[in-house]
């Protein structure tokens, strides 16, 4: 049965190696979760100075729009390959890549976008668009990046925010639809140990603190056995860094959901040094979930 909403899940190309590995995930996503595909690429050939001549009858830049079908074209083929019976479409939108992005997660299910690219996609966990988009989007977004491991779980970053729980019931509707087990991390680190040199107190209980958070973590969790209840679920509080942890459990992972916004370390998670790492450095893709006004579409 086709999801009720019938939000799409968009992806976002630009004719290189990253993309197409994007347009693939992000065609595996769509059939898993019975939704429709959009294939987006945001035209701004005329600025890359790319070498393309227009053909005598087109327009100026007319050469370069045809380039850029081709490229979309080949992307809606390419996620064809990978179901035959796919709703995609394709389409060239006039602008700067992250707001044409932007523009489309109020209606969509997931953003997908490759780990690097070609112009307006270029750098990507580096730069502007990664951020722009995941921090701003109305959807999740998706960064399709390293190998997921095929019968790994999916791992979600937990800390007690809004944007912890929306990510944990995305995580569980993921870890469902690809009949997986869910792995909750909740990092932690004693208090005293956030400055530098990372100093302990004189008097410490390790034990009296893991039971703390894993308070947390449980709350976190509340509710997800009635909302999922088949889907397995690993709780692991961590007395670690979060992006030491999350890119550990990340190796043995399809997937890595954190939220966009957090508390602690965790807080304003794509502005910071956490989300820039677990970006960098994990060995798998990475969702990145807000607390938007609206649930997030995770499909059926």
């Amino acid at each position: 049965m086709d999801s009720a909403d019938g939000a799409a899940i968009v992806v976002g190309v630009d004719g290189s190696e990253p993309a197409l590995r994007a347009v693939r995930t992000a065609a595996t996503e769509a059939a898993r979760l019975r939704r429709p595909l959009r294939v987006v690429h945001a035209y701004i050939w005329p600025l890359l100075h790319t070498p393309v001549d227009p053909i005598a009858a087109d327009p100026p830049g007319g050469g370069l729009r045809r380039t850029a079908q081709d490229l979309v074209e080949a992307a809606v083929a390419q996620a064809r390959t990978v179901d035959p019976g796919l709703r995609v479409t394709g389409e060239i939108v006039d602008g700067e890549a992250s707001a044409v992005l932007l523009g489309t997660s109020p209606t969509a299910a997931m953003i997908v976008l490759g780990d690097r690219g070609l112009g307006g996609f270029g750098a990507l966990v580096v730069g502007s668009v990664a951020i722009q988009v995941s921090t701003h989007a109305d959807c999740p977004v998706l960064v399709v990046r390293g190998t997921p491991a095929d019968d790994g779980p999916v791992v979600v970053g937990v800390d007690g925010s809004a944007a912890s729980r929306a990510a944990v019931d995305f995580a569980a509707a993921q870890a469902a639809a690809r009949g997986v087990r869910l792995r909750a991390v909740h990092a932690y680190t004693h208090p005293a140990s956030a400055g530098p040199g990372d100093f302990q107190p004189l008097v410490y209980d390790e034990a009296r603190l893991r039971d703390e958070e894993d308070d947390v973590l449980a709350g976190s969790l509340a509710g997800l056995a009635e909302r999922h209840p088949d889907l397995p679920v690993d709780r692991e509080p961590v007395h670690a860094r979060p992006v030491a942890a999350l890119t550990e459990a990340s190796r043995r992972a399809q997937l890595v959901v954190v939220g966009g916004r957090g508390h602690g370390e965790l807080a304003g998670l794509l502005l910071g040094s956490v989300g820039h790492g677990v970006l960098h450095r994990s060995a798998c893709p990475v969702a990145v979930v807000g607390a938007p006004d609206r649930e997030p579409a995770t499909g059926r």
